[in-house]
């Protein structure tokens, strides 16, 4: 992180330094993306939610982390779910594309990893999509909230286990703790993704 911030500084003092004027678009949106990240990290990592740690596999790359989610009430107690978060270089004015790593039995992720959480959505009808002004603590606290209060039978993306949930609960229950067993049990301070 200090590695990218560092590197954003001397890049902001070699342009002022050049001869010629023209930068490439993308250069300039990745600059803009890694200038906001550099901020909203440090800003992430001082409100994150107990149940999640983020990890950054590459320092320099803030723009691909990993989140882990380990909720400490519901259904989902007892599991840990990985999840992948890469900030495209348009952003802010898009949102960062997350992913589930983890098999899931759940209403709102599907258990290939796509996730409906609407602040994810680029556009969405109701207003509760992506907006400028939203950050990657958003993200987090939205994704971290999926495993509190956020179970979505209105529109689930994952209709079956909408269904299964809404047919018998105990049944949904026990499912979920085997998709726990198998696929999101700790050991040893890894994931066993069950294979």
């Amino acid at each position: 992180m200090l590695t990218l911030a560092s590197k954003l500084k001397r890049d902001d003092g070699l342009k002022g330094s050049r001869t010629s004027a023209t930068a490439s678009d993308s250069t300039r949106r990745v600059s803009v993306r890694d200038k906001l990240l550099v901020k909203e990290v440090a800003a992430l990592e001082a409100n994150l939610p107990c149940t999640c740690k983020v990890h950054f596999p590459d320092p320099n790359k803030l723009h691909c982390s990993q989140l882990t989610v380990t909720p400490d009430e519901g259904y989902y107690q007892g599991g840990e779910f990985q999840f992948e978060t890469e900030v495209p270089d348009a952003y802010n004015m898009v949102p960062p594309r997350v992913k589930c790593l983890t098999r899931i039995w759940r209403p709102n992720i599907t258990e290939t990893g796509e996730i409906c959480l609407s602040l994810l959505r680029e556009h969405s009808i109701d207003g509760t999509g992506w907006a400028p002004t939203r950050t990657l603590k958003d993200v987090v606290w939205g994704l971290n909230s999926l495993f509190t209060d956020l179970l979505n039978f209105d529109d689930p993306l994952n209709i079956e286990a909408a269904g299964h949930h809404l047919r018998d609960k105990e049944d949904f229950r026990s499912k979920v703790d085997d998709y726990i067993s198998v696929d999101a049990t700790v050991m040893k301070g890894q994931v066993d993704w069950g294979g």
